[in-house]
């Protein structure tokens, strides 16, 4: 499950995709969460977790299996379930549509960098390859 720290091997955004059934904007805010739980805010046992999984060392399936992380999930998720018991139907539609404003965002993301790629595709690099001639 784990490589040394000099792992060629590195984190394959294909998971999530496949996780959030091939849904790139939940994909990215899947990864943000990660990327939030590697700099620490959800503590020392989730930090690691996220650092392996964000480092390719470990698959999130894989990861969630590790009793001590599932354990930490759990703690860390308990607050938020009796929060979200105590919410009224219109205070949860309000976080449900902040929700699906979030996924919004991060699909309207995903489209402005694939238009900007878009029109920086006629831009040669220096190594794309093309005209490449060793005579």
């Amino acid at each position: 499950m784990s490589e040394g720290p000099g792992s060629p091997e590195r984190f394959d955004d294909s998971e999530l995709l496949e996780m959030t059934r091939q849904d790139p904007a939940q994909a990215r805010l899947l990864r943000k969460s990660l990327e939030e739980l590697a700099s620490g805010r959800g503590g020392d046992a989730l930090k690691e977790m996220a650092q392996d999984v964000l480092a390719g060392r470990s698959s999130l399936r894989d990861a969630a299996r590790v009793t001590a992380y599932s354990e930490e999930m759990l703690t860390q998720a308990a607050p938020m379930t009796e929060r979200w018991a105590a919410l009224s139907d219109a205070e949860r539609e309000a976080l449900a549509a902040e929700g699906e404003r979030q996924i919004a965002a991060a699909q309207a993301e995903i489209d402005e960098e694939r238009r900007s790629s878009l029109k920086d595709g006629g831009k040669k690099s220096r190594h794309d390859g093309r005209g490449w001639s060793a005579y």
